[in-house]
């Protein structure tokens, strides 16, 4: 733990348009990506969400009407705007999606992409609604997006559309700091979230909340200390705590250290390229690193700062890269034997065509559904052990939590309790020092009297929330004898159940 402590305190040309090929393109590539590794007949990705949330409803306490409410999306909002882009006028779509209302907000990311569509974002709202629940965090699911390549625009152009599509959110009441929360997702960052943070308040000046309708922002607008690492760091944090099980370490056959441990990584990144520093701050060999293009691969270890900007300074790409193989079947390193394999790009990445093929002694899903239903009982048959998607990458929604919850209290964590602690351990430290008749070094003293700083206060309420949600679904599972994926849905479906019966339902009966 040490070392991570050690970590984390060190952490801190346009091309020419035509829309109509490019973003067809592009949709291809997205799509072909995802269906590699599947076979015709494996469902698609909200059909696989429902597959999974189908069996883990045997082993709730909920009703069949409750479980029919809990599936079911509650509202989609769907909507085409007119943009100007080169003396022409271009239609966007977007969507947002709120599976549950619940519990409000509902939460989750906006993504920029060709391949979105009304299914994934559906499907993807829904795993937000387990996932809140499944971590204990008190919001619903929602998730939008808008369908275009981020690549193919200028950042005036993007700052339009995102301001448009906030404009359209507003006057549906789909976005609010009580009512729906964006953040970041694929193709969209702080950058982003400032824009949508902006256009609200120029629509809500009376709101005085208004900095909370969507996290993952800039710490000058409001955002908080670690979110920008949460994903890739709850991602560690639960595989740590899936090794320390002893079931766990005898079906792997593992000591259960993070130490020694070999990890390959799908996907480099945001949550790919934390998790992968993560992991080897604490003394883990990233054995292989896989992109859209090519992977990386070193069985002694791969140093991830040097390979990451060897990508930075070599227009995006490993190609080149001293320190590693270069492999140009990227997918074929989803195959090599490793302790720890970490899907973290996109869905549908473990499929019927190559589950079989999997060596990976454990497979935590950082990415949201790289396992089909038909791949995840493959894997489990053949010995694997699965971490899923809804609880292994929780941290993100956490600690945006964490940022809504700051931004209505308009306080800074740490702010008001920070020197008071100091003063406490000093009083304390002099004490023991009297009795003791040994006097500290003026290093040891600081060490010992630090008052947490509000990005040490956001990794502890991190930690405590995947250890406790980690330890939750290792008790079900236990108890029903069902593997973590079924056992964590379980547990979200009968914590979304309770509240469902503790609020009653209004209009619903006669």
């Amino acid at each position: 733990m040490a070392s991570l402590l050690a970590y984390q305190l060190r952490a801190a040309s346009r091309k020419p348009f035509n829309y109509g090929a490019l973003s067809l393109r592009a949709r291809q590539l997205s799509t072909d990506i995802t269906n590699k590794a599947t076979e015709d007949d494996e469902p698609k990705f909200l059909r696989a969400v429902e597959m999974f949330f189908d069996r883990a409803a045997k082993h709730s306490n909920a009703s069949e009407e409750t479980l029919k409410h809990i599936k079911s999306t509650d509202s989609v909002l769907s909507v085409t705007f007119p943009v100007e882009k080169d003396g022409k006028t271009v239609m966007i779509r977007g969507y947002r999606s709120q599976h549950s209302r619940h519990r409000l907000p509902c939460k989750g990311g906006i993504r920029f992409s060709s391949a979105v569509d009304l299914q994934e974002v559906e499907a993807l709202s829904a795993l937000m609604t387990y996932k809140c629940a499944v971590v204990d965090v008190p919001f619903g699911g929602g998730k939008g997006g808008i369908m275009i390549d981020p690549k193919e625009w200028t950042e005036a152009e993007l700052e339009r559309i995102t301001r448009r599509f906030t404009l359209e959110l507003c006057q549906k009441n789909f976005i609010g700091p009580g009512v729906d929360v964006p953040a970041p997702d694929v193709g969209t960052g702080p950058r982003e979230m400032g824009w949508i943070a902006d256009t609200y308040r120029n629509f809500n000046p009376q709101d005085v909340n208004g900095a909370a309708c969507v996290t993952g922002k800039a710490l000058s607008l409001g955002g908080v200390r670690g979110r920008t690492e949460a994903t890739g760091l709850g991602v560690y944090y639960g595989v740590r705590e899936f090794l320390a099980f002893p079931e766990v370490q005898a079906r792997m056959k593992h000591s259960g250290k993070i130490d020694g441990t070999s990890v390959v990584i799908q996907g480099f990144g945001n949550v790919g390229y934390w998790a992968a520093k993560f992991f080897e701050a604490n003394g883990a060999k990233i054995t292989g690193i896989i992109e859209h293009d090519v992977a990386a691969y070193n069985k002694d270890g791969i140093n991830v700062e040097q390979l990451a900007l060897w990508r930075k300074e070599n227009g995006g790409s490993f190609r080149g890269f001293p320190d590693a193989q270069i492999i140009e079947n990227p997918m074929s390193v989803l195959e090599a034997e490793c302790d720890v394999l970490i899907p973290a790009a996109l869905e549908r990445q473990i499929g019927m065509r190559n589950a079989h093929k999997i060596r990976a002694k454990l497979i935590g899903e950082a990415a949201n559904g790289p396992v089909t239903p038909a791949a995840d009982e493959v894997l489990r048959k053949n010995g694997a052990v699965i971490i899923p998607d809804l609880l292994l990458n929780a941290g993100g929604v956490c600690v945006s939590y964490f940022e809504w919850a700051k931004n209505l209290s308009h306080l800074r964590f740490g702010r008001m309790n920070k020197r008071w602690d100091e003063r406490s351990k000093e009083q304390l430290l002099s004490l023991v020092e009297g009795n003791a008749g040994h006097p500290l070094t003026e290093v040891e003293r600081r060490q010992l009297i630090h008052g947490a700083e509000e990005h040490e206060l956001v990794y502890s309420g991190l930690e405590d929330t995947m250890i406790v949600a980690c330890n939750e679904t290792r008790q079900t599972a236990n108890a029903k004898n069902i593997d973590y994926r079924t056992a964590a849905l379980a547990n979200s479906i009968n914590k979304i159940a309770a509240s469902l019966a503790g609020s009653g339902s209004i209009f619903t009966h006669a």
